[in-house]
């Protein structure tokens, strides 16, 4: 078996999740060095893959200096170090799985595919959704023409409340200008995801949304800026850091508050009293939106309808309605169903090796471990899958959400010829 060589820059939740389920899952993966400003992350991955002190690094850009070491590298830092670490790991040429979004700017993302391009290195950008069982038996029920040509497309991303926030209003991506839009940011493998179904190009995109619960104007009387400091709605409030955090009620987002694998109550106390994951979620000062729908139509003429919510309890569900027929599912389930026109029956189809935890938490419904095998499995010249995508297809997919926010902001209608235009 060829024995593939990764780095790791970024060794946070997304990181480290690459990392560990490559070590699961990916007999070809040697992981020989990594760069994190965190010790707590830096020192996990140091010893999980017995690296000595020369391979870790605190920054990735001192990592990047050196000559290259390895076959790809794994890019996992927040959303504005992506750009200047990919371009500096292209010039390398190093393969890159990025994470997503590849970056926070129209320009940065398309600089990135003309380097990686002109460099002739593969840049997989990390659209796990494509790698999940559940959206791959969707692609091959519309692939095989069981619904016939589709015609539109209902799509919702049930964000789920308290994941809002902890990630959208307390969190790293409570404030555009610190990371990217939250359409970006959150949902921009689910535009890939549609995209991907379709095999086809979006033609035009419109969009409405905003930020109208987590603010101030819905703060209750008396509620102090953090909620340890005796809020009179705590007790009512799904939001309480006591709740989240302190009660351990959600186990991953305490390790991200508290940035340590194994958090005590220590540091657990320390992240609600001195950090935003401990501050009311209605005086931060976060502005991404909390809810937004998109509309979107295809060159066939296909329309899909896309909605991003945080009043939800989280999930994914999706319609999707062609001239033979209407496939319906929800990723928590192990099945999906379609409605046959001719028979009139309806078909109950399983899914095979479903894996029906879809959260962050959980692997994003088995993508995170089927993107890290898949990209190794392509390092080693083994992959046989059609889950892939060259960077400039992710690119463009990208810059259909980067026109969804503009079309938000200035309700006009955008034609995405003329938007990539005026690029």
């Amino acid at each position: 078996m060829k024995k593939v060589k990764l780095i790791l820059i970024g060794a946070g939740d997304r990181g480290t999740t690459y990392a560990d389920f490559g070590a699961e899952a990916c007999p070809e993966m040697e992981l020989v060095a990594v760069a994190d400003p965190d010790p707590v992350r830096r020192n996990y991955i140091k010893e999980k893959f017995n690296l000595p002190d020369s391979a870790c690094f605190e920054w990735g850009e001192d990592l990047l200096k050196l000559p290259k070491m390895a076959d790809a590298a794994i890019i996992a830092t927040q959303d504005q170090k992506h750009y200047h670490l990919a371009l500096q790991a292209i010039e390398q040429g190093y393969e890159l799985l990025l994470e997503k979004p590849a970056a926070p700017t129209p320009k940065q993302c398309n600089d990135i595919a003309v380097a990686a391009n002109k460099k002739g290195v593969r840049v997989v950008v990390c659209h796990v959704l494509r790698f999940t069982p559940f959206f791959r038996l969707l692609k091959q029920i519309i692939d095989e023409g069981r619904i016939g040509k589709v015609m539109n497309i209902i799509h919702i991303e049930c964000v789920g409340n308290v994941h809002q926030s902890h990630s959208y209003v307390r969190g790293n991506w409570h404030k555009t200008a610190d990371s990217s839009p939250m359409i970006l940011a959150k949902s921009c493998h689910d535009i890939d995801i549609i995209q991907w179904l379709l095999g086809e190009e979006c033609t035009r995109v419109h969009s409405f949304g905003s930020l109208r619960y987590f603010c101030r104007e819905n703060m209750p009387e008396g509620a102090p800026e953090y909620c340890y400091q005796g809020c009179p709605a705590e007790a009512d409030c799904p939001y309480s850091a006591l709740k989240i955090y302190e009660q351990r009620t959600f186990p991953a987002f305490v390790k991200t508050a508290t940035k340590k694998h194994d958090p005590t109550d220590e540091d657990i106390r320390k992240a609600i009293t001195e950090t935003n994951y401990g501050k009311c979620v209605f005086q931060c000062d976060n502005d991404v939106v909390d809810h937004q729908v998109v509309n979107l139509e295809y060159a066939s003429g296909a329309t899909v309808s896309f909605t991003m919510s945080a009043f939800s309890k989280g999930g994914r569900k999706i319609r999707i309605m062609g001239t033979k027929g209407e496939l319906y599912a929800e990723m928590s389930d192990d099945h999906v169903m379609v409605f046959d026109f001719l028979t009139r029956k309806i078909e109950k189809i399983m899914i095979a090796d479903a894996i029906r935890d879809e959260e962050i938490t959980g692997g994003h419904g088995g993508g995170d471990r089927g993107i890290i095998r898949s990209f190794c499995q392509m390092l080693a010249g083994t992959y046989t899958g059609n889950s892939i995508t060259d960077i400039s297809t992710s690119i463009k997919n990208h810059l259909t959400t980067f026109a969804a926010e503009e079309s938000r902001c200035t309700d006009k209608i955008i034609t995405m010829s003329e938007y990539e235009a005026s690029l």
